[in-house]
């Protein structure tokens, strides 16, 4: 029996078909992951959490995270309830504010969206308890719990997951900017009259793993750089202290030149934020994060000069929780 927690991500942006996610949810469950998450690039992650649900037995799965624009919250209750109830109790709900490019380019306007993530955070757990303010969703029975964590990139978002969520899922923080993340979910929920003690952590960690440090380093580097793009992650580099890096890296990307950004990474930057390298230095890494605060790190696979399915199995398999 595995004792590490420890989960996957997979990314609906990629090409694989939804039923390949559900072969690779059995792998994990077969290797002792504790769970599968799916994130809402380019699909549906509730109905892939569904799926894999269907084709699993003993494995959380869940959302790492829904959009909370995509949804309404009445609706995402009713998923996540339903979900939970095919699941038997599985289903881990990440909610999460997403990026206002992406939100706005689709015609959904964001505001105060840090207090509407708090209110829908608020109102999907209202409706997973049966007290939907409409009066329209009452569960036949009590059900499973369903615990609902806030994506986390700042301290306000973080304090949300403590005040009125179940936990936070934050992704590329620096280890030591993770610290405060928890450290504020914590507060929050003490300040409010809540144990910390029962918040999670969940985090989503790029993966390099190669027995070929040197370019597991380099295509961590050009996974950081593409995440350079978006404003809300440059936000949290510079409270992470990177804030040299990401003033560089942000006048680098005018050029458009992915190489030239990720060169402008800095080794510490990557060690601070990744996963990388041979099997057994990832674990040491996976450890340090659980050291940080942690409660579930969850790999994020990419790949290192293979494909990025065949990455994925590899990892579930020399990385699997011992």
């Amino acid at each position: 029996m595995a004792t590490e927690r420890l989960g996957i991500v997979l990314s609906t942006a990629t090409a694989a078909p939804p039923k390949e996610f559900v072969e690779l949810g059995r792998m994990a469950e077969g290797n002792g992951f504790e769970a599968l998450l799916v994130n809402e690039g380019r699909g549906d992650a509730l109905a892939c959490a569904e799926a894999i649900a269907l084709g699993t037995s003993t494995i959380k799965v869940g959302t790492n995270i829904a959009n909370i624009y995509f949804r309404h919250p009445f609706l995402a209750a009713m998923s996540a309830w339903t979900i939970s109830e095919l699941s038997d109790g599985r289903l881990i709900l990440g909610l999460g504010i997403s990026h206002r490019r992406m939100v706005e380019s689709l015609g959904i306007e964001m505001h105060e969206p840090r207090e509407y993530l708090r209110s829908y955070v608020q109102a999907v757990k209202q409706g997973l308890a049966g007290e939907s303010a409409e009066g329209l969703f009452r569960p036949r029975r009590a059900g499973h719990a369903v615990p609902v964590l806030a994506a986390a990139l700042t301290a306000e978002t973080a304090r949300v997951g403590g005040e009125v969520g179940d936990g936070i899922m934050p992704f590329l923080p620096s280890r030591s900017y993770l610290t405060e993340l928890v450290a504020e979910a914590r507060d929050a929920a003490t300040e409010v009259g809540r144990d910390p003690d029962e918040l999670d952590c969940i985090i989503s960690i790029p993966t390099f793993v190669s027995d070929d440090v040197d370019q597991a380093r380099s295509a961590a580097r050009y996974n950081i750089a593409a995440f350079a793009r978006l404003p809300n992650y440059r936000r949290q580099w510079r409270r992470s202290g990177f804030a040299e890096e990401v003033d560089a890296m942000q006048e680098s990307w005018r050029g458009k030149d992915r190489r030239a950004v990720a060169a402008l990474v800095s080794d510490r930057m990557v060690e601070q934020v990744c996963v990388f390298g041979p099997p057994g230095q990832c674990r040491e890494q996976l450890d340090a994060f659980r050291e940080a605060g942690a409660g579930m790190p969850v790999l994020a696979v990419s790949p290192v000069n293979a494909d990025r399915l065949d990455a994925t199995r590899a990892a579930l398999t020399v990385l699997a929780p011992r």
